[in-house]
């Protein structure tokens, strides 16, 4: 079987249930080939010998394909109706209970998300788009996030704070609580941190943290708002996004219950989790529309 760097394979020893992106082709101590992975929707790093990978289809990545966007759909579809709940919400207010006609404005919370990965970078920024969450993405490699993540405060000084990429737990390098025996996580963490050194309030800025089967307790430690992975598993690649548009749309003087946060999510409970925070949206008025 013929696999090259770009290639989309699925891994027999689990029964195929992700996709994933060969990234790097290297070989074994007994020179056997060995494929670096990304997966194409979690955020999820791996290898895995030639003779463990095969390449799906057309018929399969259509079927593949259409689950996907069906998940999507369906965790949009929950958003939107949250965001018009907020919506209503805010209008009651702004209107003193409708009595008022007042035109009023909104100004949703400004995102900075720093990912390890274009790929997934592109994807999420896609979707703050389609959503309406103004946002400035950074493609950067998760270990040099620490020393890069205060200028690039200072530069945009956002609301809100993305910190992901890939990462993966290894039992053979640690017991689950050793950071050690995760591939990212420790950089995240040491993001985390120089994060908050420059910005410590919890709610002047908001942080996600983590990827797949990343160290939960320790970004939360580290000053990680929402983290993953509590149950070390396997996160979406789009899951930071939902978990950022409920904050940025959520009025500043309202908490955000940690599950209505999670639920709408495409991994859940077992793969996000976080710590009660404030919303960051501001509504202003009045709101004048000047003809040219």
């Amino acid at each position: 079987m013929t696999i090259q760097v770009g290639a989309t394979v699925a891994r027999l020893s689990y029964n195929c249930d992700l996709l994933f992106r060969v990234i790097e082709i290297k070989h074994d101590d007994k020179g056997n080939q060995l494929a670096m992975l990304y997966g194409e929707d979690v955020r999820l790093i791996a290898d895995a010998p030639f003779s463990d990978l095969t390449q799906l289809n057309d018929r399969e990545m259509t079927r593949y394909a259409t689950q996907e966007k069906e998940k999507q759909e369906q965790s949009f579809s929950l958003f939107q109706q949250d965001y018009s709940l907020i919506r209503e919400k805010t209008q009651y207010n702004a209107t003193n209970g409708y009595e008022n006609q007042y035109e009023f404005f909104q100004m949703p919370g400004r995102v900075l998300h720093v990912d390890g990965d274009p790929t997934y970078l592109k994807k999420c920024t896609a979707l703050y788009e389609k959503i309406g969450v103004p946002v400035y993405g950074v493609h950067c490699n998760e270990r040099e996030m620490p020393e890069k993540i205060g200028p690039l405060l200072e530069l945009i000084r956002p609301d809100i704070l993305v910190i992901t990429g890939h990462d993966a737990y290894s039992k053979s390098k640690g017991k689950i609580s050793d950071l050690k025996a995760y591939r990212h996580s420790r950089h995240f963490v040491q993001t985390v941190i120089e994060a908050r050194k420059r910005i410590p309030h919890l709610d002047q800025l908001v942080i996600f943290a983590g990827a797949c089967q990343s160290h939960f307790e320790s970004l939360i430690r580290a000053g990680a708002n929402f983290a993953s992975s509590p149950s070390r598993v396997n996160i979406h690649a789009l899951d930071p996004v939902y978990i950022v548009a409920k904050i940025s749309f959520t009025p500043f003087m309202d908490r955000i219950n940690v599950w209505d946060v999670v639920r709408n999510t495409l991994t859940g409970e077992k793969g996000l989790g976080g710590i009660e925070t404030k919303g960051v949206l501001r509504t202003g008025m009045p709101f004048r529309r000047h003809e040219d």
